[in-house]
């Protein structure tokens, strides 16, 4: 019975795993619009790693490698050890990774006006310099022309 729940967990655990990796789905029409760099300001960019993954692959390790020792109880306290020692380990490894991008927030002009601010890692874009602004939101990013 315990194997039964044990092996009906690590299932799930491992679906909800592969769950939350999988892309979002069909992205829009990429937006583009010309201007021209007014100002560059230097910039740090957050770890584009997603915040609990290093947890919970750890923790997935760690369960199975747990399964693997003794019988009975002592089984199951070797797959609950695991999973935390596992989920412990996987958070320290993602933090250590995890450091901040060098990166540039550009200002762009378009031609209609508008002033568009940009934040991505460090390019040789120049102030002045024609550009175009590819897409939108978190996704936009500045290209010379």
């Amino acid at each position: 019975m315990l194997r039964q729940i044990s092996k009906i967990a690590l299932t799930l655990l491992a679906t909800f795993a592969l769950v939350a990796c999988a892309p979002t789905g069909p992205s829009a029409p990429m937006e583009v619009r010309a201007g021209v760099i007014e100002q560059i300001n230097s910039a740090q960019i957050k770890s584009s790693h997603e915040t609990g993954v290093g947890a919970v692959v750890g923790g997935l390790g760690g369960l199975g490698i747990g399964a693997l020792i003794g019988a009975g109880t002592g089984k199951t306290v070797a797959m609950v050890l695991g999973a935390i020692g596992g989920a412990v380990a996987g958070n320290e490894i993602q933090k250590h990774y995890d450091k901040p991008i060098k990166g540039q927030q550009i200002f762009v002009r378009t031609s209609g006006g508008v002033l568009v601010s940009v934040t991505q890692p460090t390019s040789n874009l120049r102030v002045g310099q024609k550009v175009y602004i590819e897409g939108s939101g978190t996704e936009a990013r500045v290209i010379s022309q």
